[in-house]
């Protein structure tokens, strides 16, 4: 039990490392970005952000969400970027990369869609309340008690983000809205999938050997009822 469980505990670690340089990197990145594009008196974020309906601006759905239009609207998205982004990831990179491009995918074709006509849309906000959304329900489907526990903190630290999914003409209520029902879809789209646990040992015959001095053998047990049982309590714990 001990190894198996010290195991888990270190490929959660790693996860988690990964997780947080992933999000390091992707901060920097949009920041570097932001920089260029102040310099250039935002024309990054006219050029590539999305327009609502024009079919030559749908690339923006890619782009829109490492632009922003000023520096406190950076310094706004940035600090729910890092948290919630690292609390959507440290399950998992590689699930947590096709969770974000769900995400940037619903949420910029929302604002595609429904934003109002000639709006130009860019910001990472999409993406926050994508995570936001994943991080409420991922425990619920991956059955983890512990992801559970930290969905309901964020939804009670963070209630107030619940207002950012109402319409607005401050900001772009669509992206918001889209980006969260991404989130939700994306908690249920990349759930865990498990495998049966068996309900007891069972038996399965072997055919009879005869040779000089044997008989015929009998059933030998196909599952170890201790790892059914470690299994288990694995799952007891969220692990």
């Amino acid at each position: 039990m001990g190894g198996e469980d010290g195991r888990t505990a270190e490929i959660m670690i790693a996860e988690a490392r990964k997780a947080f340089w992933v999000m390091v990197g992707f901060l920097a990145f949009i920041w570097v970005v932001q920089i260029a594009n102040a310099l250039s008196g935002y024309l990054l974020s006219q050029s590539f952000g999305i327009v609502a309906r024009d079919p030559a601006r749908l690339p923006g759905v890619v782009t829109a969400p490492f632009l922003h239009w000023s520096w406190a609207h950076i310094e706004g998205n940035s600090g729910p970027l890092f948290v919630f982004g690292f609390l959507a990831a440290y399950r998992g990179v590689v699930r947590f990369l096709g969770v974000t491009a769900l995400i940037g995918v619903t949420s910029g074709l929302g604002v595609w869609f429904v934003a109002g006509p000639g709006s130009v849309t860019a910001g990472a906000s999409g993406v926050v309340f994508g995570y936001f959304g994943y991080i409420l329900v991922r425990g619920v489907f991956d059955r983890h008690r512990i992801d559970i526990v930290v969905g309901l903190v964020m939804a009670l630290c963070f209630a107030y983000q619940f207002t950012g999914l109402l319409p607005s003409d401050a900001f772009s209520w669509q992206g918001h809205l889209f980006g969260f029902a991404g989130g939700i879809l994306g908690g249920w789209l990349f759930r865990e999938r498990r495998p049966r646990a068996a309900t007891g040992p069972r038996a399965v015959a072997r055919p009879a050997a005869k040779g000089i001095g044997e008989g015929a053998r009998g059933p030998v047990p196909a599952a170890d009822p201790s790892r059914a049982a470690l299994l288990k309590e694995l799952d007891d714990l969220g692990l």
